[in-house]
């Protein structure tokens, strides 16, 4: 077996804990020194040669901040990155595919953005060897005989142009600045921009200044600004974030547009069910987030989906996740919710304001019944959310009665607060948070466990998403209102987060309304849904719950899209457009699926 050892330069802290874990080590107790102190930093660096992976170190670390994983022998022939002694290890890297879409799924922090950025000619693969990095010669050589070895030859002659469209775009103003329309005509390599414009909805966008966009435009303009430059490889690393169900459609389409003309095309995303609409193959990452990943071989997407979500590679006969995620396929049937407990009812309200007016039609909501809300940006949702928790007042009807508990997930999240996660959790539930049922049924699902001593300041955007729905069901409530809970989540994450939810509602007797943007998301959490419609920024309609079949019908003939289920897990499935599927269940209104009575 190899051992990695990881060492957390956050929290590693040997003045304070009078370096325990040197003391404690047995090779360092008999002369050798497996565990050594960086001379400048004063923090521990494990040797992975003579560690003996007995995990005292790990025990005896106040902190915390030392893990030792057990590889299997052989991934080390496969090694391609490392960062650095006792840091993240990358094995092997997807397969580039011509005139194809290569789509990368696996959880965060497991490598997919260092792939990608190798791919991208924007790290060179030191194989390894952090401390003498080989030259393009050696990393040619030792891909020799594979695909890769034609691919680094045109890298290092500069005869292969590949564009990267990076994950974290919020940065975009502090690079470039300017007007959004002469920015991207500048770039229009291709001649393509005014129908680019058109079909990613830009040219309401033409005449303003960057720095004022939101994340959902900025995205969309770094999108459009990647595909029309003229190149043979384009990188997309999660082109979804920030965007609704209506611009992912109109991203994937363009992005799919590229392998149809003979370009190559990887793309990192979350959305499996854009995953499975834009690509032709995956590749799985999967490891221990932060210490080591693995890309897999690549997969036909059906195949590679459904393996994704079995959790076990027959091909490499290994299984990376205890449990299979399946999907529930029996929606709430018309005719109403069978739990006649009303928690909350809420009658017509209008809110306006910065030219924009919101108008809700009334409806209800059952213990243990979970609404989903869907709609574009900009149609009213979050402020919907807010008037039922009452931190906004409508201008029009009644407000909503506050006779029972609601807790609240806000969409944008805070990471100011000043302590620690545990410390957040225990004032937002009490008792209730440190409690082993809670901890069972929220913070272990969530892998929140090892974050309770992290401060909140240091919490990436999905350790900080995921605390903030463990803050949120911690409260004692009747009615939880969560706003994009899977924002900056992994597509593994997702499922469980949705899972989670569902659980605690159910076990609580509560009920919750979730708004969403990931039609697998809707699809595992809700048994009701609330669809809004109208003109974004201008004007929303909020409809009235209703059961989740005919929301979705109603929601997905607006999109003009079908969904299919995948026989093996019930996922939803987008089908071809024009397919013969597509067709047929156009004509018979049954957008979402065709029920089984019906097949």
């Amino acid at each position: 077996m190899v051992r990695v050892g990881i060492v957390d330069r956050n929290r590693c802290k040997p003045k304070d804990c009078h370096k325990e874990c040197y003391r404690y080590c047995p090779p360092v107790r008999i002369g050798n020194e497996a565990i050594t102190f960086d001379p400048q930093t004063g923090q521990a660096i494990i040797s992975e040669q003579l560690c003996q992976g007995t995990g005292i170190c790990v025990k005896k670390c106040p902190f915390k901040a030392i893990r030792i994983i057990n590889l299997p022998e052989e991934l080390e022939r496969d090694l391609t990155h490392r960062y650095g002694p006792n840091t993240f290890k990358l094995y092997r890297l997807p397969i580039p595919q011509f005139e194809r879409v290569t789509g990368l799924i696996g959880p965060n922090g497991v490598g997919k953005t260092t792939a990608l950025r190798i791919l991208a000619g924007e790290i060179r693969p030191n194989l390894g060897e952090y401390g003498n990095p080989p030259d393009w010669d050696s990393i040619i050589r030792h891909y020799r005989g594979s695909e890769l070895q034609p691919y680094f030859e045109k890298i290092s002659n500069g005869e292969l142009r590949v564009v990267h469209k990076p994950q974290n775009i919020t940065r975009l103003p502090e690079v470039v600045k300017g007007v959004v329309g002469e920015l991207l005509e500048r770039v229009d390599e291709r001649g393509i921009m005014k129908k680019l414009a058109e079909e990613l909805e830009l040219k309401s966008l033409w005449d303003r200044e960057l720095r004022v966009l939101s994340g959902g435009e900025l995205q969309r303009v770094a999108i459009a600004a990647t595909i029309a430059r003229d190149a043979n490889v384009y990188l997309f690393d999660e082109p979804s974030s920030y965007e609704d169900i209506y611009q992912r459609l109109n991203i994937a389409r363009a992005i799919r547009k590229l392998a149809d003309e003979k370009k190559t095309v990887i793309c990192i995303e979350h959305d499996l069910a854009l995953v499975d609409y834009l690509s032709d193959a995956v590749c799985m990452f999967y490891g221990t987030p932060g210490v080591y990943g693995v890309v897999s071989h690549p997969h036909g997407v059906r195949e590679g989906i459904n393996i994704y979500l079995d959790g076990f590679l027959p091909d490499e006969n290994l299984r990376f996740r205890a449990e299979p995620i399946r999907f529930h396929t029996s929606p709430t049937p018309s005719g109403g919710w069978e739990s006649q407990e009303i928690l909350l009812k809420f009658g017509y309200m209008k809110k306006s304001y910065n030219g924009f007016s919101l108008e809700v039609k009334g409806g209800e909501i059952h213990r243990g019944e979970v609404i989903g809300i869907i709609g574009p940006n900009g149609i009213g949702k979050t402020t919907f959310i807010k008037l039922l928790a009452g931190e906004i007042q409508p201008d029009e009807g009644q407000p909503v009665e506050r006779k029972i508990k609601i807790s609240y997930k806000p969409q944008y999240l805070r990471a100011d607060y000043d302590g620690e996660v545990q410390t957040l959790l225990k004032e937002a539930g009490g008792n209730r948070a440190t409690s082993s049922e809670f901890r069972s049924d929220v913070l272990k699902p969530l892998e929140l466990e090892g974050l309770l001593d992290r401060s909140v300041k240091d919490l990436s955007g999905g350790e900080l998403q995921s605390v903030a729905i463990a803050a949120c069901l911690a409260r004692e409530a009747d009615v939880y209102l969560l706003d994009e809970p899977s924002a900056f989540l992994s597509s593994e994450q997702r499922l469980i987060m949705a899972r989670t939810v569902r659980r605690v509602i159910e076990k609580w007797l509560s009920a919750a309304f979730i708004v969403e943007h990931d039609i697998i998301g809707v699809d595992s959490l809700s048994d009701s849904l609330m669809v809004f419609s109208g003109i974004p920024g201008v004007r929303g309609e909020a409809s009235r719950p209703t059961d989740l079949r005919t929301g979705m019908n109603n929601f997905l003939k607006g999109l003009n899209i079908t969904f299919r289920r995948d026989p093996e897990n019930g996922r939803p499935r987008i089908n071809k457009e024009n397919s013969r599927l597509d067709r047929l269940q156009k004509e018979q209104g049954e957008y979402y699926y065709v029920p089984l009575t019906k097949e």
